[in-house]
């Protein structure tokens, strides 16, 4: 029997239209037709759904009770029996309960499929099994019902049900997905903004990754190595010379001309270590393309190209970014055409460009060679040819015989060479071969005891001596500078990575550096002396000048005292010194930005204060002196009318000015981080009942929808009344509308959230955070708007309560204040009594 087929309809969150277009799905099926059976379907009470449920077969649910509670769920059995050619089943990840068959529904599913059986079902993101750490975080609530992610990803098609999160919210508000009673607390809670972007980017990167993954797995089950242009990969290859950054920069010029278009960089290092860049001109390339927007990589293999262009082919890279050879003409006929033209043969149909610079045929001098062997090792072979010459022409000038052939002998003065070329490397090897040459025929070849070379065979053997001790002797010199490269390379690789590893442990970064500086080189003492003067010590630092110094960038001197470092260890310095100028650099431009960002505040506000001065403290004040002025004035006489609508003037203006220096104090306060606070467990009646009776606001002006069972949350009761009250009268104020404000509250993932909402004409998105800044205001105002301090002050003392105040659009027009404040803990056991 052949196996059905699994497809599954993927959605960033409830509401977003899954089930509608499986049931879409099936009727269009069902009209080709296709044998389609409806075998369970969650409508949430949606009339819009509800109604396509209807020209559908569907299998009747199987009722059961669960602990009392009489629930229904899909007839497995049933649809078995059915055996319909298509299933579509609801909510992949639902967990069955009380069945007694399958713990979960896609196990049900897997059934279906078994017996052959075609299935089309929905599942949200927030259900995958190794996002859920994730989903928690962003919305709050943890997620129960899974689904592993092996599973989904094993189904034929995984298709995404994609809405904007606005004309999600507006689906909400409409009611289209929750119920009226609902509405206000999924907006403010689940179905926030944030959180609706959020869970499509992780629906939208989770589909990318299995159409990625599927992508890979058919190319390696057909066996297809050759790239495929999904979109421009550009791959730089890096050898960690000064060319890098022209490289770097020309590769990202080319991936910015295809949209979609890719960066990476990758420097091969050989297994030896002898081709190992400059770490310090390496490490600013590896910054230079993080600044580019393109990743970095670093891979080892004995052949530069073929290691490329395998990188370039894993991949699927669609261009390769080389520069011209360095080499000089010279070393280009002795040695072949180069890494360049090994990367065009072996790069098939992956565009090569090959960028000239400035560095391009520079080279002009071949291979040095002295040898890589120590001045022990080649005193040891020039004495091992002196003294081992002789021992041996006295050895074999006792066993020779008159009949004997020269070949033993020629044999013995040739293993001398080879044992001295791997002792002394090449000039004691061609010291004894010409030794062992003159000896041979000296002693050995007719006629004895002269230094003739009479026939021209003893002229070869001269020559084949030279010849097999310069190879040998290179063959040992290339393995000592092997030996000494990857020795040296692993020392500096520990180096940097305990380093590092101080850095990341939590370390002090500097003083971290400073102390490994000091105990990687051996030295008496380090001293980092900064351009302001302070001083950072490792080790005892002698009074005397220091053996070493060397400039970080142009903020401090690193002085080395004790001994002076060679050439070989001044490679690992250089990175060391280049980590202490990226940290000095850090350091700098936190300091500056730490200083600015108070004095810009401050020149701000003062600004603001002055103009708010000018304008809303000297109105109420020109009132209250006018209407004062004319009560004491004996030049006019009043009526009581009058001189009680003087008294009523003042009296307001004295009041305005009051309360606006009031919140003037209270910013103050706010700025200088000196806000009392005086936390306790309250709860939300409490609070509101007192703050409506404050606003003079009663059920004509206002409607209240605050649930009885709330529980207590921890707050100021003083600052949480004096923000819903200005949120009220903002509300009132500026949010005028055909409909009356709502003051609503409720609870969500340890949160009690306070929402004041209007259905006025709304704040657009770009100046909804202006509204909290201090001296801002939304629109035209009168007299008694005050100075703006009202919407920044209730921010300060939300976030002093370790809370939060913010501005979200009303679904339909107007806008949507939110206090979030903590939830009260819960009282802990106090154990059994006496």
């Amino acid at each position: 029997m052949t196996r059905g087929t699994l497809r599954v309809l993927l959605g960033a969150a409830p509401g977003v239209g899954k089930t509608y277009a499986m049931l879409q799905e099936g009727h269009q099926l069902a009209s080709e037709g296709r044998d389609v059976v409806l075998a369970l379907v969650e409508t949430h009470d949606r009339e819009p759904t509800a109604a396509l449920v209807d020209g559908l077969e569907v299998v009747p649910r199987r009722a059961f009770t669960h602990r009392g509670v009489q629930l229904s769920d899909m007839d497995l059995a049933a649809v078995l029996a059915r055996a319909p050619e298509i299933a579509l089943v609801d909510e992949l990840a639902h967990t069955n309960v009380g069945t007694g068959g399958n713990e979960k529904r896609w196990q049900d599913v897997h059934a279906l499929l078994d017996a052959g059986i075609d299935v089309i079902s929905t599942v949200n993101v927030q259900h995958i099994e190794s996002l859920g750490d994730v989903v928690r975080d962003i919305t709050g609530a943890a997620q129960r019902e899974t689904i592993p992610d092996a599973v989904l990803r094993a189904a034929d098609a995984i298709e995404l049900v994609d809405l904007t999160p606005e004309g999600l919210r507006a689906r909400l508000g409409e009611g289209l997905i929750y119920p009226p009673g609902r509405i206000d607390a999924a907006l403010s809670n689940y179905f926030r903004l944030g959180n609706l972007t959020a869970l499509r980017e992780i629906a939208l990167l989770w589909l990318a990754d299995e159409v990625d993954s599927a992508l890979e797995k058919y190319r390696a089950e057909h066996g297809i190595s050759t790239r495929w242009e999904t979109r421009e990969r550009v791959m730089v290859a890096l050898t960690g010379g000064e060319e890098g950054e022209t490289l770097l920069r020309r590769g990202a010029r080319i991936a910015a001309r295809s949209s979609g278009g890719e960066l990476s960089a990758v420097h091969v290092t050989a297994p030896d270590g002898l081709l190992a860049a400059h770490p310090k001109v390496l490490a600013d390339q590896r910054l230079l393309v993080e600044r580019l927007g393109g990743t970095y990589h670093q891979v080892i293999g004995e052949d530069v190209p073929s290691a490329l262009v395998e990188f370039a082919r894993a991949s699927n890279a669609t261009q390769l970014v080389i520069g011209a050879s360095r080499r000089s003409k010279l070393a280009t006929a002795l040695t072949g055409p180069g890494i360049g033209a090994g990367i065009v043969r072996l790069s098939g149909d992956i565009d090569v460009h090959m960028v000239n610079h400035a560095a391009a045929a520079t080279g002009h001098r071949l291979p040095r060679s002295r040898g890589a062997l120590t001045r022990r090792r080649t005193l040891a072979g020039f004495v091992l040819a002196l003294f081992g010459g002789p021992l041996l022409t006295w050895f074999l000038k006792g066993l020779q015989a008159s009949d004997d052939s020269i070949t033993v002998d020629v044999l013995a003065y040739q293993l001398l060479v080879v044992v001295v070329a791997l002792v002394g490397g090449l000039f004691p090897a061609v010291f004894a071969a010409l030794l062992s040459g003159l000896t041979l025929d000296f002693f050995f070849i007719a006629p004895l005891y002269t230094i003739t070379i009479a026939e021209p065979t003893h002229l070869v053997v001269l020559i084949l001596y030279i010849l097999i001790a310069i190879l040998v002797s290179v063959v040992v010199d290339q393995a000592a500078r092997r030996h000494r490269a990857a020795t040296r390379s692993a020392a500096e690789s520990a180096l940097l990575a305990t380093v590092s590893g101080s850095v990341l442990r939590g370390a002090d970064a500097l003083e971290a550096l400073v102390n490994q500086t000091c105990e990687a080189f051996a030295l008496g003492g380090v001293r980092l002396v900064e351009a302001n003067g302070e001083v950072h010590t490792a080790g005892t630092p002698g009074p005397g000048p220091a053996g070493t110094t060397m400039p970080v960038g142009g903020h401090a001197v690193l002085e080395l005292h004790g001994r002076d470092l060679p050439a070989a260890d001044r490679r690992a310095l250089t990175a060391i010194v280049s980590q202490l100028e990226a940290v000095l650099d850090f350091r700098a431009v936190s300091a500056a930005a730490s200083e600015l960002a108070p004095l810009a505040e401050a020149d701000r506000v003062r600004s603001a204060l002055l103009q708010a001065v000018g304008h809303d403290l000297r109105r109420p004040l020109t009132a209250a002196t006018t209407a004062v002025t004319s009560l004491r004035s004996t030049e006019v006489a009043y009526s009581e009318q009058d001189r009680a609508d003087l008294l009523e003037t003042a009296d307001e203006s004295l009041h305005s000015l009051s309360v606006l220096v009031t919140d003037l104090l209270d910013v103050s306060r706010l700025q200088a981080g000196m806000l009392g606070v005086n936390m306790s467990v309250v709860s939300v009646e409490d609070v509101l009942l007192p703050a409506l009776e404050e606003a003079g606001l009663g059920p004509a002006e206002i409607e209240v929808d605050v649930p009885q069972d709330l529980d207590q949350l921890t707050a100021d009761p003083v600052l949480m009344q004096r923000i819903v009250v200005n949120l009220l009268l903002n509300a009132l104020r500026y949010g005028a509308g055909a409909r009356r404000p709502i003051l609503a509250a409720s609870q969500f993932a340890g949160r009690t959230e306070v929402r004041v909402i209007d259905f006025g004409p709304g704040i657009p998105a770009a100046e909804k955070e202006a509204i909290f800044v201090p001296f801002q205001r939304h629109g035209d105002t009168d007299n008694l708007t005050g100075l703006g301090l009202g919407l920044a002050l209730s921010r300060g003392f939300a976030e002093g309560m370790g809370g939060s105040l913010a501005a979200e659009d009303t679904p339909g027009g107007g806008l949507t204040m939110v206090l979030s404040l903590p939830a009260a803990p819960e009282p802990e056991d106090a154990g059994p009594t006496a």
